[in-house]
């Protein structure tokens, strides 16, 4: 099992716990994480793009000039897509690029990157955010001393409204719950800041 610290907000070690093999001690598997990754942004795209046809664009309803004896080549219609303001052949139309992934390779994925974040020392553990008002200044002084300068995630067990309005308005860091986290926050951001509570909601989740 994986040792790691636990330090409070002022940035001093106050114990150190044991972390589940399972969860954060496995082979991180690149190729599932990649194939979840790719899945996630796919299901972000909106789909809206869009590109008229020749039966879309305006005119084109005549035929330029006769069909022979001109020397130049046949012409149906000057909305033909080799023409000048003619339509798009085979241009984007609005569709839908959602596709499903396997509970279990989403499941590997998350635990995946985890593990790779207590390998590269990224994990921070924190035994509480005992914070009692919602204040910018509190979040950066705990971030601070806890040293965590980049781009940090703070996964939270559940919804604390104070922890994540103190957090909003710094740049490079935000607030995630365990319920919602997925692999593009988690590669995203260097630092992932965890309490105990959520160690605790991790290990009854992804168990």
């Amino acid at each position: 099992m994986p040792k790691i610290d636990v330090y409070d907000v002022k940035g001093k070690k106050v114990s150190d716990i044991e972390l589940k093999d399972e969860i954060f001690g496995i082979e991180p598997n690149e190729a599932i994480v990649h194939s979840v990754l790719v899945n996630f942004l796919a299901n972000q795209r909106q789909g809206t793009q869009s590109t008229k046809t020749r039966s879309e664009v305006r005119g084109g309803g005549k035929k330029p000039w006769r069909q022979k004896g001109t020397g130049r080549a046949r012409q149906g219609s000057i909305r033909a897509p080799q023409w000048i303001k003619g339509g798009i052949a085979l241009g984007p139309k609005p569709r839908s690029y959602k596709y499903r992934v396997n509970k279990k390779e989403k499941r590997l994925a998350i635990k995946s990157l985890l593990s790779s974040k207590v390998l590269e020392n990224e994990l921070v553990v924190v035994d509480k955010l005992p914070f009692k008002e919602i204040k910018t200044k509190n979040m950066v002084e705990a971030l601070t001393n806890l040293k965590v300068s980049e781009k940090a995630l703070i996964l939270l067990p559940e919804k604390n409204e104070i922890v994540q309005k103190s957090a909003r308005n710094i740049e490079g860091v935000k607030t995630t719950l365990v319920n919602t986290i997925n692999v593009y926050d988690l590669l995203k951001y260097n630092k992932l800041v965890i309490t105990l509570d959520t160690v605790k909601k991790l290990e009854e989740v992804y168990a």
